[in-house]
């Protein structure tokens, strides 16, 4: 569907759940003040799946799978598969902190999951259980590699926080390297705990890029269904990019929406505003025919909506002007 500013939305980054198990700095620290949501308040997977068509229907053929953490929700696996079996659906890929990939991937490669962005913002196991708050690295590492070994394309993220890992980029571009994956450099989004952090700038970040490498070339092939923008080191198998909230606005370019584990969608990552399909799900909720086809309509309608209402662009480089209170985590990353 195409919005008021031309762009194609066809992408819904879909959270579904607020659970991790992790608590990283800049997300979900040690001792955050957030309730854990009660499983009442969470769409069942079958609402998901009847918010997935309506979705469809208004044009998104994408689906990111996010959290919190998805693999902390039993049965994530098993809603990927019947995501990925919604006539019309072309691309279900999932971020993950890779605790718990190692474990669930045979599912998920049944599943048919086409692709999983892994965290990893340090090789330093210490630096590792500062940043996340616990002592699981060598889990992550597994993760990686035999999502690596599967077949299913793996990228790497990793988030750079001065004084603490800002160093070790050059390291993580040789291990993504090693292994014949693209890693992105994304800078701290002023959201939640990010708001309070100091960015490392994904500009100061290429001009140390291009020191090292004085060859680095732009690499314009298309890696995936997110605003990062690609170098490539001659040579090297990888590619590295950069999603630049704060230095290098691509809102032009935004293809998506998002829908919190609540059911509420959110049209920019920046703003407050949302649209509740919850109640839609959850109105009207028989299950004879002329009940499920209202309800589609009505969640076609929304969806549409909310669409509609995409904002032109952030405003992440003035923060009194973010109207998003919420946590990272209560999102969906």
């Amino acid at each position: 569907m195409i919005d008021k500013y031309n762009r194609n939305i066809d992408y819904m980054r879909m959270s579904i759940t607020d659970l991790c198990n992790l608590r990283c700095k800049y997300c979900m620290p040690e001792g955050m003040r957030v309730q854990k949501l009660p499983m009442a308040e969470i769409l069942t997977f079958e609402e998901l799946i009847e918010v997935a068509k309506a979705a469809v229907e208004c044009g998104i053929t994408k689906f990111k799978i996010t959290g919190g953490e998805p693999l902390a929700r039993k049965g994530c696996p098993g809603f990927i598969k019947m995501l990925k079996e919604i006539s019309g659906v072309q691309q279900v890929t999932m971020t993950t902190n890779g605790v718990a990939l190692e474990e669930n991937l045979p599912m998920l490669v049944d599943a048919g999951l086409d692709a999983i962005n892994i965290s990893l913002d340090t090789l330093k196991a210490d630096v590792f259980s500062e940043i996340t708050g616990r002592n699981c690295q060598e889990e992550v590492i597994r993760g990686i590699e035999t999502a690596i070994e599967s077949g299913i394309k793996v990228k790497l993220n990793t988030v750079l926080q001065r004084g603490v890992n800002d160093g070790e980029w050059n390291d993580i571009i040789l291990f993504a390297n090693k292994h014949n994956i693209d890693v992105r450099f994304i800078e701290i989004m002023p959201i939640g705990y990010g708001r309070g952090m100091e960015v490392v700038s994904n500009d100061f970040l290429r001009r140390e890029l291009q020191k090292k490498y004085p060859d680095l070339k732009d690499d314009m092939s298309i890696h995936g269904n997110g605003p990062a923008r690609y170098v490539k080191i001659p040579g090297s198998d990888c590619s590295i990019g950069f999603i630049s909230a704060i230095h290098g606005k691509f809102c032009g370019d935004c293809n998506r929406i998002r829908l919190t584990a609540t059911g509420k969608l959110k049209p920019c990552l920046c703003y407050g505003d949302t649209v509740d399909v919850k109640k839609i799900v959850r109105d009207n909720c028989g299950t004879d025919e002329i009940s499920s086809y209202k309800r589609q309509k009505r969640l076609v309608g929304v969806i549409q909506e909310a669409i509609l209402s995409k904002p032109k662009e952030h405003c992440f480089e003035k923060i009194t002007d973010i109207t998003e209170m919420k946590k990272m985590v209560e999102i969906g990353g």
